[in-house]
């Protein structure tokens, strides 16, 4: 069991790259988004936000359509690859996983099921908000936020 939460969250201005790839190349693709937003950052003197997060458009394991990026401070130009961007505020479900990152369905199932025993509904996409990486600790301790923004089922119903 993990512990799961409900969050009122603002806007968060982002910066980010979005693409395809299956799952397995993720872990090279992280490392060079993330170090290309780092570098900009940088260039600009400004701190991201928080940790790095991960925006899942889909669930296609072989073509996954994902943006990677960091949280900012304040809205920031965006340069070439990497744009400026908003995750929207509202009500989230939030799961605090400690553990793999292959080893993360069974908390994505809970998440879902916490929502749901809440009276929530998920609106379709996935974040996930990296707490620290495996380049700082062994993978049983990697800290992972799952993220799903949800309304209230009679919310939905009513639109």
């Amino acid at each position: 069991m993990f512990p799961c939460e409900i969050k009122q969250q603002a806007d968060q201005p982002t910066l980010s790259i979005r693409f395809r790839a299956p799952v397995q190349e993720l872990p090279q693709h992280f490392g060079r988004i993330y170090g290309a937003i780092m570098q900009y950052l940088g260039t600009l003197g400004e701190p991201h936000a928080g940790g790095a997060f991960a925006a899942y458009y889909n669930m296609d394991m072989q073509n996954l359509d994902i943006e990677a990026g960091f949280s900012v401070p304040k809205p920031l130009a965006g340069k070439g690859e990497i744009k400026a961007g908003m995750i929207p505020g509202g009500l989230f479900a939030i799961c605090h996983y400690t553990g793999p990152y292959d080893k993360v369905g069974p908390a994505y199932e809970q998440l879902t099921q916490f929502a749901k025993d809440k009276g929530l509904k998920v609106s379709g996409m996935a974040y996930e908000w990296y707490l620290n990486g495996p380049g700082d600790v062994p993978p049983q301790e990697l800290k992972t936020d799952l993220v799903f923004p949800v309304t209230h089922i009679a919310e939905k119903e009513a639109m």
